[in-house]
């Protein structure tokens, strides 16, 4: 059974806020002294990530109490059970843990709805620009920058001339240096990289400030739900290296290499096996 888009639109309102909430946990913490503990693969995890996480579960959990929660900072669910879910609330409070110790203001909180095996709500708030992105499913992506009214944002098409290409802060590497000398080659000029954290990366894709952003690295579905369904209902896209959409609340939650991109005719995945890019286990 799926949501009705009304009732989407309605509980966006709802999500949004809680977001917000959370934000405004997190930066009461930001420029204080902190606890960072490592979790068993050596990502780190402050006070900031816990208390997001305690508010926004207790939150959705009052709003929605029939629809399960799958959270970063709470991963141990079985297999078994969740793919059982018709729908769950994919969380990360708080994306960017690296870039929040670092204090460069670009982390994000991330919510989406999941249903079957794709996102259909998605909101990613930036807490220290009080920026939030969202949208659901058949009504549209918008952009709001605190108490100012939310402006419905587009990607955009691709020409095959200049690009301007986003790329992650923390990750990058061969693969991703050969996908931009391929689309620098094919377009015939430099491309323009911009460098940032979090799931603002797709973010700046669905506003059309930006026309690609290949995650040629590791990932996990809380990473790019919410931001992906924003992308979607901006007009772009978020594919693997074979052209296949992701997909969620698979057997393993890490992500497949993948392209996020504004103009879904172009050829993002022709592009990248152009320029060699295979995905490295």
């Amino acid at each position: 059974m799926s949501v009705e888009p009304l009732k989407l639109s309605s509980m966006v309102e709802e999500v949004v806020r809680i977001a917000v909430s959370a934000g405004q946990e997190i930066l009461k913490i930001y420029d204080e002294r902190y606890q960072i503990d490592h979790k068993d693969d050596g990502s780190p995890v402050t006070t900031a990530d816990v208390r997001a996480h305690e508010l926004i579960c207790a939150e959705l959990s009052a709003m929605t109490p029939e629809i399960p929660l799958l959270s970063e900072e709470a991963p141990h669910v079985s297999v078994s059970e969740r793919q059982q879910w018709s729908h769950f609330w994919l969380i990360d409070p708080l994306d960017g843990t690296k870039e929040f110790i670092k204090r460069n203001g670009e982390f994000t909180v991330n919510i989406a709805l999941i249903e079957g095996t794709r996102p259909v709500l998605g909101v990613v708030h930036t807490p220290v620009q009080s920026l939030t992105h969202f949208g659901s499913r058949g009504a549209g992506a918008y952009r709001a920058v605190g108490d100012a009214p939310a402006e419905q944002i587009s990607s955009c098409r691709y020409d095959g001339a200049q690009v301007r290409m986003v790329a992650s802060r923390s990750h990058s590497g061969a693969p991703v240096v050969a996908f931009r000398d391929a689309l620098a080659l094919e377009s015939g000029a430099p491309v323009d990289v911009v460098n940032m954290g979090s799931a603002l990366k797709v973010c700046l894709v669905a506003e059309g400030q930006a026309n690609v952003y290949p995650r040629l690295g590791p990932t996990s579905e809380w990473d790019t739900a919410a931001a992906h369904s924003v992308l979607s209902e901006a007009g772009g896209g978020i594919v693997d290296l074979d052209g296949n959409a992701l997909r969620y609340n698979k057997t393993d939650l890490l992500n497949p290499w993948f392209i996020a991109f504004g103009d879904v005719d172009y050829d993002w995945p022709g592009l990248a096996r152009r320029a060699g890019v295979r995905q490295i286990d």
